[in-house]
């Protein structure tokens, strides 16, 4: 078991600098996903602890030792690609057993280790197929057993269950988190899904432009996003945005939107009562802003008044689709909620779970 350390890592294309002086630790055991979005750098960061690219400066420990000069082979790694690298003249117990066959391992431990993956990963009546006799789900879990049987340090993740249906991809995630539990191992997980990074991970390194915008937990991230990429990023559908300004006024604290304001609750107050006019991206997630049939008492509500443009019923929660002036937003609210398209409503914030940005830095103002 090891744990890996990033010490200002940067990685160029000539010219093109994809990482930038990336620095984060990823703990013993832990389950770490890196998430964002299509190139911003996710996998070259992995692809660097593999061997796999060089780092163009910088250090990647793996446990106490520097492995920049290490060969990926030398590394104690195991990598399971998005595509599934399976030969397919082999059988499964042969795709499975291969890398250990190339290591000189005895017949006997190669057994063992395969026939243990193999129950771990509930393939064992597989062994003797080929791939293409496989259905999706069932090649994902032969490249995951051909890692397991590596009994390697750390475990590399990249995009592993893109290829597979959504149904599958449910399911497969939460086969991935119980062989994490089971193994106890560090595992290093590269996704652009925000969901499968939510429902996993230990903690979460958020990335865009090769830049390492925040690391937490999925909570922490969740509830307190460091800047409006992060906000944006995390959370389906994603936080609603508001373009206003800060308003201070015998003693309250607004924040003017134009065609609505709201009124920031005096508990929360204290961080803003020295911005007045300062200009701002006012944020609050779908889930909190409520039918007022149906909002939960006790809270600091605000009231909003919208068009509904869209519905959409999906059976647990309804999504409303809302305008206000030049504003839009998302609503998720009760199912039983009748508002219907063209309705003219009053929606509640709820002001106990709203955010502020510096418009000019886009940094969360605390």
């Amino acid at each position: 078991m090891a744990s890996v350390t990033y010490n200002n890592v940067v990685k160029s294309f000539g010219d093109v600098e994809v990482i930038k002086n990336l620095n984060f630790s990823v703990e013993d055991k832990e389950f770490l996903v890196l998430v964002g979005p299509s190139g911003c750098g996710k996998t070259t960061a992995l692809r660097m602890l593999a061997g796999l690219e060089e780092i163009t400066s910088g250090d990647i420990q793996i446990g106490e030792r520097v492995v920049n000069d290490v060969a990926p082979k030398d590394r104690d790694i195991a990598m399971v690609f998005q595509s599934y690298a399976l030969y397919p003249h082999m059988s499964v117990y042969d795709n499975m057993a291969f890398g250990l066959k190339l290591r000189k391992t005895p017949k006997e431990e190669i057994k063992r280790r395969v026939d243990e993956a193999a129950a771990i990963l509930d393939i064992t009546h597989l062994l003797e197929r080929k791939p293409r006799q496989l259905s999706g789900g069932q090649r994902q879990r032969v490249a995951v057993g051909r890692a397991i049987v590596r009994e390697p340090k750390v475990f590399l993740f990249d995009e592993p269950l893109s290829n597979l249906d959504a149904k599958l991809r449910v399911q497969m995630r939460a086969e991935i988190s119980k062989l994490h539990q089971r193994l106890q191992t560090t595992f290093i997980y590269v996704t652009h899904d925000q969901t499968e990074a939510m429902t996993m991970a230990t903690r979460i390194a958020v990335m865009n432009k090769g830049i390492l915008q925040q690391l937490d937990t999925p909570q922490v991230l969740y509830d307190s996003p460091a800047n409006l990429f992060v906000a944006g990023f995390i959370g389906s559908p994603s936080m609603n945005f508001f373009p206003g300004k800060v308003v201070v006024s015998g003693g309250k604290v607004s924040v003017d939107m134009e065609t609505f304001q709201v009124q920031v609750p005096d508990a929360f107050a204290a961080p803003y009562k020295n911005m007045d006019g300062k200009k701002v991206v006012f944020g609050i997630r779908p889930e909190n802003i409520h039918d007022p049939e149906f909002a939960p008492v006790n809270i600091h509500g605000e009231k909003v008044t919208a068009k509904v443009d869209v519905t959409e019923l999906m059976g647990n929660e309804t999504f409303l689709y809302l305008v206000s002036g030049k504003n839009t937003f998302i609503a998720r609210v009760d199912p039983r909620s009748k508002k219907r398209v063209g309705d003219e409503m009053q929606v509640i914030f709820d002001m106990d779970r709203f955010h502020i940005f510096d418009a000019d830095t886009e940094e969360a103002v605390r």
